[in-house]
């Protein structure tokens, strides 16, 4: 078998595999680093405080999470049927779930979010974010459905716990007050499993008592108009829900759609003073009345009987506490407020789409701001050239200019001012122009000009 002949340029490998570059480009690399980041680490659960935040017309919104050393690029599409993104605000801290990836056109990682938790608020919060917009958007909490109290009620229905702080309360508060309002106790648990059943049970009983007295007040017969006046003392004025102060878990019960709904179908004006002043449940919304706590609802429900006698001392601290609940429900109703999801679109590639959008929308202002600015210099310096190679461009110039000066010089001549009436009197001798009546002397010679001509005179005294 013969030997391949070889050239006396094949000098074989001269570099081994090892030694030979794989050179990627960038989109490959960085296609290779969101499959890697995308592979490792996927779904994540992350935390950290909101800044930079900026919504887009496309319903899109992008911001920053970040800690104490470090910040993460964040991006919730519109197609997220997330209840919080309202919430979401520079400052606020929070639990977010989603997809590392890299957005290639930037070449930065980013956090797909998907899901998203108020950071110390667990699911009870997020429950009650939920069915309140739920609520709110059936008009459960609508203002001009909102019922007045009666000034000076006369009898009121309490639900609540009859071994509580909250019944003390108010008790003590009525006592001290309006002594003679009567009080229908319907008494419930506020606390636990099935408190929630037992609340919307005892808000339907005082309702169903309330209206058999009007009723039973209504009727024809005139042999039972003694019945039908004692059945009209049983009427009720108002209900008020309350219970003294708790944590979210303690107060739940009054956030719960049973409960909301037996308030809203209350046909007697209800009253909610649940917890604190801080605290704030669906019953607050939805109740005609909202009182800080269980003394302040006895307040408010006394006030009339109370501020009659004492109306004048009362008067500054009645302002503050209207003044306060203005505030309050002008602050709900603004935090009601909010849009809608977009439409939804489920391609990936449609969403990095419209971020591109956004980017290529900042870029563009930017672009044309400097084209505009690199166009007027390009013109300025276009116009120095040319007037350095066109010579007679700058005597034209020159001359126009002289022309003005002449136009000036000549509107600022004696003959301007001869022509219109005025004349230059001089010594016939010397030419000297005479400014001075008492420095001519007696039989000096004169010569004036006129606009035409010249007039030769004599001074002589004035008679």
């Amino acid at each position: 078998m013969s030997k391949p002949i070889k050239s006396q340029w094949n000098f074989g490998e001269l570099f081994s595999p090892e030694e030979v570059r794989k050179v990627l480009s960038v989109s490959e690399l960085t296609e290779t680093v969101r499959a890697l980041l995308e592979k490792q680490i996927g779904s994540v659960w992350v935390s950290g405080e909101i800044t930079n935040l900026r919504s887009q017309s496309s319903g899109h919104i992008y911001f920053t999470l970040k800690d104490a050393s470090a910040q993460l690029n964040c991006v919730l599409f519109s197609r997220e049927k997330i209840p919080q993104r309202d919430l979401l605000a520079d400052g606020q801290k929070v639990l977010l779930q989603g997809d590392v990836t890299v957005y290639e056109a930037r070449g930065q990682y980013q956090l797909i979010v998907r899901a998203v938790e108020l950071q110390g608020v667990g699911a009870l919060q997020v429950a009650f974010e939920k069915l309140k917009q739920k609520l709110a958007a059936e008009g459960l909490f609508a203002a001009e459905r909102k019922r007045p109290l009666p000034k000076f009620p006369q009898r009121i229905g309490l639900v609540t716990s009859p071994t509580g702080a909250a019944i003390r309360d108010v008790l003590h508060v009525v006592r001290r007050r309006n002594p003679g309002l009567e009080i229908i106790l319907a008494p419930c648990r506020v606390q636990g499993e099935g408190a929630a059943k037992e609340i919307a049970e005892a808000i339907r009983l005082l309702n169903e008592f309330s209206v058999a007295a009007v009723c039973d007040r209504r009727s024809s017969n005139e042999s039972e108009a003694r019945r039908s006046q004692t059945a009209a003392t049983n009427q009720l004025d108002l209900i008020l829900v309350t219970r003294g102060g708790g944590s979210l878990e303690d107060l739940w019960a009054f956030n719960e759609e049973a409960v909301a709904r037996a308030i809203f179908e209350s046909a007697v004006p209800v009253v909610s003073a649940v917890g604190h002043e801080i605290d704030f449940t669906i019953a607050d919304f939805v109740a005609d009345v909202r009182a800080a706590t269980p003394s302040a609802a006895a307040e408010i429900i006394t006030e009339g009987v109370f501020a009659s006698r004492e109306f004048v001392g009362e008067a500054p601290s009645l302002l503050r506490r209207a003044a306060r609940r203005g505030l309050e429900s002008a602050s709900e109703s603004f935090s009601q407020l909010g849009g809608r999801l977009a439409r939804l679109h489920p391609r990936r590639r449609l969403d990095e789409s419209f971020q591109r959008l956004d980017d290529l929308q900042s870029g563009l202002l930017r672009g044309l701001k400097s084209a505009a600015r690199s166009r007027g210099l390009v013109l300025q310096n276009l116009a120095g050239r040319f007037l350095r190679a066109k010579p007679s461009q700058a005597l034209k110039s020159r001359h126009e200019a002289l022309r003005q000066l002449e136009r000036r010089l000549n509107s600022l001549g004696p003959e301007q001012v001869l022509s219109r009436g005025y004349s230059i009197t001089t010594d016939a001798a010397t030419g000297k122009v005479l400014r001075d009546a008492t420095k001519v002397k007696m039989g000096q010679k004169l010569k004036t000009r006129l606009k035409k001509g010249e007039v030769l005179s004599r001074a002589e005294p004035m008679d």
